[in-house]
C-alpha cells in the first residue's frame, strides 16, 4: 500500500471517529430536548381533552392541524387508538431514541358524536434530529473530501520529489556522480537538493582525487621498481661481479701468496660492502629493527639515521612507560614518522624538527613539528599526507596536520588504547 493510500486511511478514520462522536453528542442532547419539548406537548393534550369534553366545537381539524408536537386524529368506528405510523429513516431513528418512552394518548368520545385521539407525538422533533444529522454528515464529508484533496495536492508534490531524489540516487549508484537536483521550490525540497548536490560534488571530487591518487601510487610503485632494480644490478651486481673475477684471479695466482692476500682482502671488503648494500635495501623494504628493538629505540635510530642523511637537526623525546603496541601498530607508527619526516626533507626547508613520543590519557601521543616556511594547508592533499591519514586509520587514531605559512607544520597523532 503506498503512502498516500495510508494516509488517506488514517484521515478518514480520523474524520469517522469524530463523526461519531459529534453525532452521539448531538443524539444525545437532541434526547434531552425533545423530551422537555414532550413533556410541555403532554400538558397541552390534557388541556384540549378537558376543554373538549365541555366544547366539542374548539376541536377543529383547522384549529389543530398546526399544533407541534400533538396530533388530533379523529377515528373511524371501529378504528385502533393509535396515531398513523410514520415509515422510512425517520420512523427508525424515532424508534431508537424514544422506543422506551411512552406519551400520553386520550381517546374522547364527544357529545357530537366524533371519536376522537389525541396523543404526543415526537414527529417533528425527530424530523429536526434528522435534519441535523444530515447536516453533520454532509459537513463532515465536505471537510474530509476537502481534507483528502488537499493530503493528495501535497503529498502528491511530495512525492514528485521523492521521485525526482529517487531517479537521481539511481543514477548516483550506477556511477553517473554529474547528476544534480534543481534547488527550486519549498525550503526542505531546497534543502534537501543542497545537500544532495553537495553530496554528488564530493563523491564526484573524491572520484577524481582517487583515480589521482590511483595514478601517483602506481607511478611511485613503478619508481621503486626502478630503483630496486638498478640498486640490485648497478651497485649489488658489481659487487658480485667483482667477487667473481677476484675469485678466478686467485685460482690463477694460487703460488703467489702476496697477491693471493691482497685478493682476499679485496674479497672481505667486497663481501662486506654486498652486505651492507643488502641491509639498507633490506630496511628500505621492511624496518627490521622493530623486531629486535622497543619502539622508542626504532625511533630513536630512524632519527639519527634521517638526521645524518639529511643534515636536519632532529631531536627526538621519549616519554615514560610507553604502553605496549602490537606488531601491525608499531610498524604502520614508524612508517608514519618515516614519512612525515621525509615530507618535512622535501617540502618543509626546515632547520631543526622536534619528535616527541608519549604516552596520553586514553593510549599514545606522536608530535612532529618543524620550523620550516610552512603553508596553507592544500585542498587536496598530495600523496604522502593521504598515505599517512590512512595509516593513522589503521591504527584508529586520529591525526591533525596544522600549518600557515612562515610558521612551520605541525603533526598531532593520537592512537587510543584498549584498557
Amino acid at each position: 500500500m503506498s503512502a498516500l493510500w495510508r494516509i488517506n486511511l488514517w484521515v478518514t478514520g480520523f474524520f469517522v471517529v469524530v463523526t461519531l462522536a459529534c453525532a452521539g453528542l448531538l443524539l444525545h442532547q437532541a434526547v434531552v430536548d425533545v423530551e422537555r419539548e414532550l413533556q410541555a406537548a403532554e400538558a397541552l393534550v390534557q388541556y384540549l381533552g378537558e376543554t373538549a369534553v365541555r366544547d366539542p366545537a374548539s376541536l377543529q381539524p383547522r384549529l389543530t392541524r398546526s399544533l407541534r408536537h400533538v396530533r388530533v386524529h379523529g377515528l373511524a368506528p371501529g378504528e385502533a387508538a393509535r396515531l398513523p405510523e410514520a415509515a422510512g429513516v425517520q420512523a427508525w431513528l424515532g424508534r431508537q431514541l424514544f422506543s422506551d418512552r411512552r406519551h400520553s394518548a386520550r381517546v374522547l368520545e364527544l357529545s357530537d358524536g366524533r371519536r376522537v385521539l389525541i396523543a404526543v407525538d415526537a414527529r417533528d422533533e425527530i424530523d429536526e434530529v434528522w435534519d441535523s444529522l444530515q447536516q453533520l454528515l454532509g459537513l463532515c464529508g465536505l471537510a474530509l473530501f476537502l481534507s483528502l484533496l488537499t493530503i493528495r495536492w501535497a503529498v502528491r508534490r511530495a512525492m514528485g520529489l521523492l521521485d525526482e531524489l529517487l531517479r537521481a540516487l539511481r543514477q548516483v549508484s550506477g556511477g553517473q556522480l554529474t547528476t544534480r537536483l534543481r534547488e527550486a521550490g519549498l525550503p526542505e525540497a531546497r534543502q534537501l537538493a543542497e545537500h544532495f548536490n553537495r553530496m554528488t560534488a564530493t563523491l564526484e571530487q573524491t572520484r577524481a582525487d582517487n583515480a589521482q591518487l590511483t595514478r601517483a601510487l602506481l607511478a611511485v610503485q613503478e619508481q621503486e621498481r626502478t630503483c630496486l632494480a638498478q640498486t640490485l644490478h648497478d651497485d649489488l651486481g658489481q659487487y658480485l661481479a667483482g667477487i667473481r673475477a677476484q675469485v678466478c684471479l686467485l685460482r690463477m695466482v694460487a703460488d703467489q701468496p702476496t697477491v693471493v692476500e691482497q685478493t682476499a682482502q679485496a674479497l672481505e671488503l667486497n663481501c662486506e660492502r654486498l652486505q651492507q648494500g643488502f641491509r639498507a635495501l633490506v630496511h628500505d623494504l621492511y624496518p627490521v629493527v622493530l623486531q629486535h628493538l622497543p619502539l622508542a629505540e626504532a625511533f630513536g635510530l630512524l632519527v639519527s639515521q634521517w638526521q645524518d642523511s639529511q643534515g636536519i637537526d632532529c631531536r627526538l623525546r621519549v616519554g615514560e612507560h610507553l604502553p605496549e603496541l602490537p606488531g601491525a601498530s608499531r610498524t604502520q607508527l614508524y612508517r608514519l614518522l618515516q614519512e612525515a619526516l621525509t615530507n618535512v626533507a622535501r617540502h618543509a626547508g626546515a632547520s631543526q624538527v622536534r619528535v616527541r613520543l608519549q604516552r596520553s590519557a586514553r593510549g599514545v601521543r606522536l608530535l612532529i613539528r618543524d620550523n620550516g616556511r610552512g603553508a596553507r594547508q592544500p585542498q587536496r592533499p598530495g600523496v604522502g599526507l593521504h598515505s599517512m591519514a590512512e595509516r593513522a586509520r589503521s591504527l584508529g587514531g586520529d591525526l591533525r596536520i596544522l600549518s600557515r605559512p612562515g610558521a612551520g607544520w605541525a603533526l598531532a597523532l593520537n592512537i587510543p588504547m584498549e584498557p
